[in-house]
């Protein structure tokens, strides 16, 4: 649900960005959406995936119903998906995220995911 505004969308990315940083992780890129977040990290290796966004989501939805930035109680999703991306494509892939605002006025959320999602059962077919 498109529950980041505009207002907001910048102080959580702060907010996330100081959790990342405080995991003893490197943000490279980050772009809230109204329904979803991109966030490209070098992870500690002390941590696993699902426990650098599971500490992301506990701090984030705790810092955004504290401070009222959104309608009622906010959570993430039980979900999240994690991507290797090499060395050579993170420039590539920092500047998707920093473009998301035109990215989806041209192609939603939704079409988005099921484009990936073809694109990635696809590949797996090889």
């Amino acid at each position: 649900m498109p529950l980041i505004s505009e207002t907001s969308r910048e102080r959580i990315e702060k907010y996330i960005t100081g959790i990342v940083k405080n995991n003893k992780s490197k943000l490279y890129a980050i772009y809230a959406n109204p329904e979803h977040v991109h966030i490209l990290i070098s992870r500690s290796p002390d941590l696993s995936d699902s426990e650098l966004l599971s500490n992301i989501a506990k701090s984030s939805n705790q810092f955004r119903n504290e401070n009222k930035l959104v309608i009622g109680n906010f959570a993430w999703q039980d979900t999240a998906s994690a991507f290797s991306v090499s060395k050579e494509d993170v420039d590539r892939v920092c500047a998707y995220i920093l473009n998301q605002k035109e990215h989806h006025k041209k192609l939603s959320f939704a079409e988005e995911c099921d484009i990936f999602i073809k694109h990635y059962q696809e590949t797996l077919k090889k």
